[in-house]
């Protein structure tokens, strides 16, 4: 079983802060895990109901009756299935005196949730809890977590066509089970097809005209599908990051399936041999390390961005926090160099430095602010950034 401290860390701050903490993320990456890993040591009582218990949900029957004698630290597993509890939750932690802490677990966004923005605003702040990455399996797994992905179940099967049989039957599960949950009405046969043309558009920017034409839908319906897979938290749209200056700048969002394993799964590449031949190659990578570099990071969503120009320069990764601004290139080489579009990224958009990711051994500094980072390196070449 992996630690994950940093994570743990992460939460008990929000418990010290706010009367609710809320951990979301796709189905699989082990949030209960974690919570009971918090809960073995919490310093009190520790109540917890999961929601896909037809047991808990009948001890639930009467929300507010079975909640409001609770003390200590209260687990609400799966959260999604029973969206009342949330105005219950914003009676309870609105009594004076109040010591209960209330831990809610969910497998969709904030946004989705909108209940809890409605009725917990100032009450509640969210973990974002992702997969498996390199601050867990160590630098030396890469390989296996690029292939694999970050769902512990995948990582840690026997073997490629083992995690590669669960994967599938995960995205499975979710279309037929999980999506229905959330209150989308959908056909899973549909929301797969739209699901693997994504796959084939990884790392591209988001057009949704051609979506919509070669999927024989309008774009609104394109628009709503990539809206239900973002809320599901298996899709990542990155926002483009627009510069005052005078050149005509992308104004679509890039689109990546987050879990590298998923994405492997939709296009069929059950082994190392299969991802290496592949097209996709360079923007599977990009896709993953992308990931590395957010968790190594701790980045918001509102600090992540790529950026673009009509002329052809661009930056694979940006990081905006406060003044800081670090560019990212990622490149599947093992001899990274300087490019023209480098240099117009770092002077257009200021850089305090830009980090070139890429597969070979060493770690260097390829020109002034630009520095070659080796995936082997991670997560602690970029700790000096955090």
């Amino acid at each position: 079983m992996f630690q994950r401290p940093d994570e743990i860390e992460g939460i008990v701050y929000i418990l010290k802060h706010f009367s609710v903490a809320g951990i979301i993320g796709a189905r699989q990456t082990g949030k209960t895990t974690l919570a009971r890993m918090l809960a073995a040591g919490w310093n009190g009582p520790v109540h917890f109901f999961d929601l896909e218990n037809p047991e808990d949900l009948a001890r639930l029957a009467d929300p507010m009756l079975a909640l409001k004698n609770l003390r200590g630290l209260v687990v609400l597993d799966e959260i999604q299935r029973k969206p009342g509890l949330f105005p219950v939750l914003r009676v309870l932690v609105d009594r004076p005196a109040d010591t209960a802490r209330f831990l809610i677990l969910g497998s969709a966004s904030p946004e989705l949730l909108r209940q809890s923005s409605e009725t917990l605003a100032g009450r509640i702040s969210y973990f974002r809890l992702g997969g498996l990455w390199l601050g867990d399996t160590g630098v030396e797994e890469y390989v296996k977590l690029w292939l694999r992905g970050g769902f512990p179940r995948s990582f840690l099967a026997a073997s490629d066509r083992v995690s590669l049989e669960w994967r599938r039957e995960f995205i499975r599960t979710f279309l037929e089970r999980d999506i229905p949950q959330l209150n989308i009405t959908l056909g899973a046969d549909t929301l797969r097809r739209f699901w693997t043309m994504l796959a084939h558009a990884h790392g591209q920017i988001w057009n949704a005209s051609a979506f919509g034409r070669s999927f024989g839908v309008a774009d609104t319906t394109v628009r709503r599908y990539l809206e239900i897979l973002s809320s599901a938290l298996v899709v990542r749209q990155l926002q483009p990051w627009h510069e005052n200056i005078k050149k005509r700048q992308v104004k679509s969002p890039k689109v990546y399936i987050i879990d590298s394993g998923l994405l492997h799964a939709l296009l069929n590449l059950p082994e190392p041999a299969d991802l290496e031949s592949h097209p996709l190659l360079g923007a599977s990578w990009e896709g993953f390390v992308i990931e590395q570099v957010i968790r190594t990071l701790k980045a918001e969503e509102d600090e992540c961005f790529f950026w673009a120009t009509h002329a052809g320069a661009e930056l694979d990764f940006l990081f905006v926090r406060g003044r800081r601004r670090i560019g990212f290139e990622i490149k599947r080489t093992s001899c990274p160099a300087v490019t023209p579009s480098m240099k117009t990224a770092l002077q257009d958009l200021n850089l305090d430095s830009l980090e070139v990711i890429h597969a070979g051994e060493h770690s260097f500094q390829l020109a002034d602010k630009i520095n070659a980072v080796s995936i082997s390196h991670f997560p602690l070449a970029l700790s000096p950034h955090r």
